[in-house]
Order: C-alpha cells, then sequence, then structure tokens
C-alpha cells in the first residue's frame, strides 16, 4: 500500500513539475497593412457636412497602441467631379471634411495616396427607413424572463433594402452590431431588436439603423460571422483579413483593410422601465 502511495505522488509531483514549464510561442509578424476607416454616415435631420476618416496601420496581436498614418492625401469625389477634402488634424490620422454634401442615391469615390500607393473605392449613398416606435418585452429570451428591446420601421416595397443595425447599451463596453436584408419583409413593418441577456430596469440604450448597400451588406454579413456581433465597431481594423471595397491601384498586392461606406442613418434613445 505503502509502495502505490509513493508512486502516485511521484507522478502527482511530476505533473505539477511540468505545468510549470514555460511554453514560448513563436508568432510570424506579417507587415503593416494599412487600415481605412471610411464610414461617411448622414443622420437624418443634420446636414452630413462634417465627416471623418480616420487611417492607421495593422499592428503586432500583443501590441497596444494602434500606429496612426500621418501626411496622406485624402478626397471624396461625387459623380459630378465636385471634390471634397478632408484634411488631417495634425499627428492624429483623423482626417476631416467640413463642407461634404451628402445626397441619396448618390456615387461617391474614396481616393487616398500614401508613401506612393493610390488606394481607391466607390460606393453609393443609400437611404433608410425612420424608427417608428421602440417597444420592450420583459419575457423575452427563451426562459422567456430577459429583457428585449425592438425599434420598428415601415421597410419601403419599391426596392431591395439592407440595413445594420447597432445597439449601444450603457451596462456594456461595445456595441453589438448585426446586418439584414428586407427579403422576407419587402414593404412591410419590421424591426430590430436587442441581444443583451443581462438588460436591467434603469440601463439605456441607443439604437441606431443605417442604409446600406448590398455589398456592404456582405461584407458585414462576413465580418459579424467571424467576430461575433459584438465587434467593437464595423469601421475598426477587422479581427481577421477581410478585404473590403478599397483597392491598391498602384499594387494590387498590397491591399488595404476597411470599407468605405456611405450610410443615411436614424438613432433613437430609450430607457428601460
Amino acid at each position: 500500500m505503502k509502495k502505490a502511495t509513493l508512486i502516485i505522488l511521484f507522478f502527482t509531483a511530476l505533473f505539477f513539475t511540468s505545468c510549470e514549464e514555460v511554453v514560448d510561442v513563436n508568432l510570424d509578424t506579417a507587415p503593416p497593412k494599412l487600415v481605412i476607416e471610411a464610414a461617411i454616415n448622414w443622420e437624418k435631420g443634420t446636414t452630413g457636412a462634417q465627416q471623418t476618416i480616420k487611417l492607421t496601420t495593422t499592428t503586432g496581436y500583443f501590441e497596444s497602441k494602434i500606429p496612426i498614418v500621418s501626411g496622406a492625401t485624402v478626397f471624396i469625389r461625387n459623380s459630378t467631379n465636385q471634390l471634397f477634402i478632408f484634411n488631417e488634424v495634425p499627428k492624429t490620422g483623423r482626417y476631416i471634411c467640413t463642407n461634404f454634401k451628402p445626397k441619396i442615391d448618390e456615387q461617391y469615390t474614396l481616393t487616398v495616396i500614401n508613401k506612393g500607393n493610390t488606394y481607391t473605392a466607390s460606393e453609393t449613398l443609400k437611404s433608410v427607413a425612420p424608427i417608428t416606435r421602440i417597444e420592450q418585452n420583459n419575457e423575452g429570451g427563451i426562459a422567456g424572463t430577459d429583457i428585449e428591446i425592438r425599434a420598428y420601421y415601415n421597410d419601403p416595397g419599391d426596392a431591395d433594402n439592407y440595413y445594420l443595425y447597432k445597439y449601444l447599451y450603457s451596462n456594456k463596453v461595445t456595441s453589438t452590431y448585426y446586418a439584414d436584408e428586407d427579403k422576407f419583409y419587402q414593404g412591410n413593418e419590421f424591426f430590430s431588436k436587442s441581444n443583451d441577456d443581462d438588460l436591467e430596469i434603469g440601463n439605456t440604450i441607443e439604437i441606431t439603423h443605417y442604409g446600406i448597400s448590398k455589398q456592404y451588406y456582405n461584407y458585414m454579413t462576413i465580418l459579424v460571422s467571424i467576430a461575433g456581433s459584438n465587434v467593437g465597431g464595423p469601421f475598426q481594423s477587422p479581427p481577421a483579413t477581410v478585404k473590403g471595397n478599397i483597392i491598391n491601384t498602384t499594387d494590387k498586392a498590397n491591399y488595404p483593410l476597411g470599407y468605405f461606406s456611405l450610410c443615411e442613418t436614424v438613432t433613437k434613445k430609450y430607457k428601460i422601465e
């Protein structure tokens, strides 16, 4: 009996000793890629004149600081060749235009010139249906005990429409995004809904609906499927190599990350009661 006990103790000690070993993992470092966050959003009821484009690069997995890109040339043209110049806030990587003119169904072309490379993308600004009402259901979820919020709108019946929904919760750090198409409810009333099982009375929610193109819908569907709905933001560097609509016309193999989108948006706030 004593011999068996000693054998067990020996292997137990060997196991815990092995757990203390440090394993070094060598991670390959890819060359930095340009990340272009070019989301032109026009909130209903505003002029939409001020818009911002942000330029950064990818960095190492364990790095906490995201490198910014300064000194680039950034502008957008519309279909009539009207030019909108984005000037950098010095040494921030943030490029701002104060005279942008949004127009529904207008096509715009983005150009970014940086370090001898020219990046371009074209998109059309899409409209969004107004949010008509917000409803609270206190018997949501599988168990029927969760608080669920729905934001309703009337989908136009004269065209195929695509939507991006954003839910910003006061009890969460990140936002929830998901994309939708009107394939099964075209011309009818429909809704977006919350995706937070921890909602409580007193919490506030900021709900934003974006009118998006089919191309952007396909991009966001892939992005959300990779990262989950809690992606932090569709206009930030994606968690995997998801190619957007921006191309490098100088060197096609050296493509950037990010997406050039133009959306009409509508935002409502709601407090859980």
